[in-house]
């Protein structure tokens, strides 16, 4: 696969500068970035939470932090979501590569300031095997409406 065909359309329509890394098959972003050799702080992990009433909000935050749910919390009374409830969500993606990019999924996003730091970024392409890599800036541009706040 390289690249999920959501992914790809709203790279193409912001158009963006990116590449695709290929790496060896990893299950989390974190293996992600070991495997493909890229710092795991500019690796952008997505978490879905939900607020048990059909609303979601993706968390992204870098690959090497964990999320803290008392700072997410603070938003609205959030959870994070099972996997087995992702597939309708994210249908082109693997299971568990989804991007950091939840606006082409219509999805409202919470971005942790140590990420936008970056001087660029790494998301999972919707696989397990590839990673797409751009400046921050270029990823900002394609994630207007996403609030910036601390999440981890």
């Amino acid at each position: 696969m390289r690249m999920v065909k959501t992914l790809q359309r709203r790279l193409d329509q912001a158009n963006c500068d990116y590449d695709i890394v290929p790496h060896p098959h990893s299950a989390t972003s974190l293996e992600s970035a070991r495997s493909a050799g890229v710092p795991a702080e500019r690796v952008a992990k997505s978490v879905m939470l939900d607020d048990r009433h059909g609303n979601y909000l993706m968390a992204v935050l870098p690959a090497n932090r964990h999320l803290d749910m008392s700072k997410v919390r603070s938003t609205g009374n959030w959870q994070m979501t099972r996997e087995s409830n992702l597939p309708h969500l994210f249908g082109d993606c693997e299971r568990g590569a989804i991007p950091a990019l939840g606006e082409a999924y219509e999805i409202k996003m919470l971005l942790d300031p140590t990420l936008t730091r970056q001087g660029d970024v790494y998301l999972e392409a919707g696989d397990h095997d590839h990673l797409i890599h751009m400046s921050m800036q270029q990823y900002l541009k394609l994630v207007p409406h996403a609030e910036v706040r601390e999440v981890c």
